[in-house]
């Protein structure tokens, strides 16, 4: 049944995925899954009676087929009380927009990701994909013209949806409109990997915002420093900075309760007692770790060979110390991602081949998402690491010490984002250095436990400083003040 239009919204939120997914029965009917994230915390800080709408994007069958029974205003029951409008873009021109532009194209610039003697090739087939780019952008831009009231506050997030606010702005010129990008920014020279027209467009694209905003100073100066080079300048809009943080309560309560219990029984299982020492006796093993989704920029493939340095420059930390890394599969229907998660895999069992023992297994992997057993991982944790080559924050590297019941030491890449905030109290490693960072491993895991209790508790401090529902606020108030 579709829904009647509702009254015009004074706040919106676009994103490509929006707070709620849907997957059909096999006799028919729908079933409503509702998402977590930084902006299903942050909007609910507006209340559950303000006047917003989130507008996203259909992204399976499921989300297809509620789209056409309800003409994209989804039932409030399903969405928490939020009200949402899903956009029913064709599979075909969301796949190149999202797979072959945004994902391939727009996340391997702002990571430096390209292997540059092979790759980037554009072509006729990029230039039908960015095509549907612009198509994908529009539809948001006519959907929020449609839902927004007069001179109403619109905040567009990421690199999905970089030319929404150019084009929202030739149809509502009265409306406050920001752009949030959560990823870092590539630096001016590797931006223009970019074909000239489109790194201007979609430049030209984000100042079409009154505020375009990001999660660090670096970011920042790295987006104006592409427009003043590209474009002369940033005109009117205006740049500001919000770093995420964590929801300190919510983790907190959620890693006691009784299925993140279970799963410690578990890991200490796994990771047990230097000798395997079958009674009980003497401290669990130390433990390194990880959880990321097996996305390139995390790095997880030199964290594990960094890992296996250690080893092998301080053996005393053999039957000592267990790697529990946590690598979720990611983008698996593009095959760079397929092989990437292979060789983690790979690589992972080649430690435990050359190194373990019939009671010590050196890396303990799991590749199927759980965010209980992340969370007693979070509690087990001596020491946390997070070495992406490029990240815009890193909300793990926040998580963590957040968690962790003893307190960790965190080796921290200062390629993060979260460095910018967190690099004082961290282990700083250069992510490509894989003797550096067995080093930055040894260092600690040898740290002293009170020094290591009193930066775990800066550092959860700063972790905390601006959870999601006051980065949420902070941009909305800052946007209204223009």
């Amino acid at each position: 049944m579709v829904t009647e239009p509702p009254s015009r919204a004074q706040v919106l939120v676009a994103s490509n995925r929006g707070p709620v997914s849907y997957s059909v029965r096999d006799d028919g009917t729908l079933t409503a899954k509702r998402g977590g994230g930084g902006l299903v915390s942050g909007l609910s800080a507006i209340g559950p009676d303000a006047d917003a709408v989130w507008v996203c994007a259909a992204l399976g069958d499921g989300d297809r087929e509620a789209v056409r029974r309800t003409g994209g205003r989804l039932d409030p029951a399903d969405t928490g009380g939020q009200r949402v409008r899903m956009l029913g873009i064709a599979p075909e021109v969301y796949g190149d927009a999202y797979n072959g532009v945004a994902n391939s194209t727009l996340w391997f610039v702002h990571h430096l990701l390209y292997q540059t003697p092979l790759e980037p090739s554009f072509g006729p087939e990029f230039r039908a994909q960015w095509a549907s780019y612009e198509t994908y952008n529009r539809a948001f831009a006519e959907a929020l013209a449609d839902e927004a009231a007069e001179g109403a506050a619109v905040l567009v997030q990421d690199y999905h949806l970089a030319l929404v606010p150019g084009m929202l702005r030739a149809l509502r010129p009265d409306l406050r409109i920001g752009h949030f990008s959560h990823t870092p920014w590539a630096p001016a020279d590797y931006y223009r990997l970019l074909p000239d027209d489109i790194g201007r467009q979609l430049l030209r694209g984000i100042l079409g915002a009154d505020r375009a905003a990001f999660l660090t100073r670096r970011w920042a100066d790295a987006f104006t420093a592409c427009c003043t080079e590209l474009l002369g300048g940033t005109g009117n809009t205006r740049i500001g900075v919000h770093g995420l943080g964590t929801d300190a309560d919510f983790l907190r309560e959620r890693a006691h309760r009784p299925d993140v219990d279970e799963r410690i029984v578990t890991l200490r299982e796994q990771i047990g007692r230097p000798g395997g020492a079958a009674d009980g006796s003497g401290d669990l093993r130390k433990t390194i770790v990880r959880v990321d989704r097996t996305e390139l920029s995390k790095n997880i493939v030199r964290g594990l060979l960094s890992y296996r340095q250690l080893l092998v420059d301080h053996p005393e930390w053999r039957d000592r110390v267990v790697h529990v890394a946590f690598a979720y599969p990611s983008r698996q229907d593009l095959a760079v991602y397929r092989d990437y998660t292979a060789e983690v895999g790979r690589v992972a069992d080649a430690v435990n081949a050359e190194f373990g023992t019939e009671s010590w297994t050196p890396v303990v992997l799991h590749v199927r998402d759980d965010f209980a057993r992340s969370l007693a991982a979070y509690r087990l944790a001596d020491v946390a690491l997070v070495n992406p080559i490029r990240d815009g924050m890193n909300l793990v590297a926040k998580e963590i010490p957040v968690v962790s019941e003893r307190g960790c030491a965190l080796v921290l890449s200062r390629e993060a984002g979260a460095f910018e905030e967190m690099g004082e109290d961290a282990v700083a490693v250069n992510p490509y250095d894989i003797s550096a960072t067995a080093r930055a491993l040894h260092e600690a895991l040898s740290m002293p436990l009170d020094e290591r209790a009193e930066r775990s508790k800066r550092l959860a401090a700063s972790a905390t400083a601006l959870p999601p529902q006051q980065w949420f606020l902070d941009q909305l108030t800052a946007l209204r003040a223009i």
